[in-house]
């Protein structure tokens, strides 16, 4: 048991240390009732429960919230407006968010399955250098689309600090990809 000043009592019946709470004015608080024996310190409750809380906020203020932000995508989606859809991509993983990227088949779309497979590919090695991929959901009759979402990677991941590829670059890949 702790008193008021912080002072180590040692072990203390129930009974001595309600005592020596109400001989100081204060109130006995069971601060780690899984340890055996229990540890109980003698404090202000009050000032207590503050305390604890004014923590819990100060902790709560220094956690990272990680959105999913969603792109969707066709399987003739042209070449510039892929590029568009990556740098967007790249800028929400570069603000430590996930980005979950969708491609849709409509009506005979989905006979050519091959086509949205080759675009996830590429988008899959365009944004290897500054995400991972977290899960692929594969086309079903179902749902009618393919689904992949990226998380960034962290900054020891990333290779010798380099940064993105420049845009002309990745063009030239997609290009050569087609």
């Amino acid at each position: 048991m702790i008193d008021a000043n912080g002072r180590h009592i040692g072990v203390v019946p129930l009974k001595e240390g309600l005592r020596l709470a109400k001989e100081a004015g204060l109130d006995l608080v069971e601060i780690n009732p899984g340890a055996n024996p229990p540890v109980c310190k003698i404090l202000d409750f009050g000032k207590f429960q503050y305390e604890k809380n004014k923590k819990d906020k100060e902790a709560k203020k220094k956690q990272k919230i990680i959105d999913i932000k969603e792109i969707r995508l066709r399987p003739e989606i042209d070449l510039h407006d892929l590029e568009t859809k990556i740098k967007g991509a790249k800028e929400f993983l570069a603000e430590g968010n996930k980005v979950k990227i969708t491609v849709r088949l409509r009506g005979r779309q989905f006979l050519h399955t091959d086509r949205s497979s080759t675009l996830v590919n590429q988008i899959v090695e365009l944004l290897k250098d500054v995400a991972v991929v977290e899960s692929k959901k594969p086309i079903s009759e179902e749902n009618r689309e393919f689904t992949i979402i990226f998380s960034p990677k962290r900054q020891e991941e990333k290779k010798d600090g380099k940064g993105a590829k420049d845009t002309q670059g990745s063009i030239e890949e997609v290009q050569s990809n087609r």
